[in-house]
C-alpha cells in the first residue's frame, strides 16, 4: 500500500490529542489502539475545516466501506469513545477501524494487521461528512 496523506482538521486533531493524554493518565498507555491512533495522528497533515477534502473522513462522518476479504460493506459514523455504539454504527475512532478509516478518502485500500493476519477495506464512499455539510460546530 502506498503511503498517502492522511487529513484531519484542527478541531479533531486537537480533541484527539486530549483524548490520547487523558487515557495516557489513566493507564491505558500500553494499549495498541492508542498507540496506532498516535502514530495516524505523528503523520497528518493537520488543515482548517473548510480546507478538508470532502471525500476524506472525518470524526462524525458517515462511512460505507467493503472489507475486501469477504466483500461485505458496512455503514459506519466515526465518533469519539463515549458516542461509540456498534450496534447503532456509530465505531470509535480508538477501535483498530476507527483508526484505520480516519483521514482516509473515498477509493482509499487500508490495511492493518488484526489478530488473525491482516485487514484490508476500501472506502466506498463518504455518505455524510460534518465539514463538507458545512456542520463545523460537531
Amino acid at each position: 500500500m502506498k503511503e498517502r496523506t492522511i487529513y484531519i482538521t484542527e478541531p479533531d486533531f486537537v480533541k484527539l490529542e486530549d483524548l490520547l493524554d487523558g487515557m495516557k493518565r489513566t493507564r491505558f498507555r500500553d494499549r495498541d489502539d492508542l498507540t496506532s491512533l498516535e502514530e495516524e495522528l505523528d503523520k497528518c497533515k493537520v488543515v482548517a475545516q473548510r480546507e478538508v477534502p470532502p471525500d476524506v473522513v472525518t470524526i462524525n462522518s458517515r462511512v460505507r466501506f467493503r472489507d475486501m476479504d469477504t466483500d461485505q460493506e458496512m455503514i459506519v459514523t466515526l465518533v469519539f469513545p463515549s458516542n461509540a455504539n456498534f450496534s447503532e454504527g456509530r465505531i470509535s475512532v480508538t477501535s483498530q477501524i476507527g483508526t484505520a478509516l480516519l483521514g482516509y478518502a473515498v477509493g482509499d485500500i487500508i490495511e492493518w494487521e488484526v489478530r488473525a493476519g491482516t485487514k484490508t477495506i476500501r472506502i466506498e464512499e463518504i455518505i455524510y461528512q460534518p465539514e463538507a455539510a458545512g456542520d463545523y460546530h460537531l
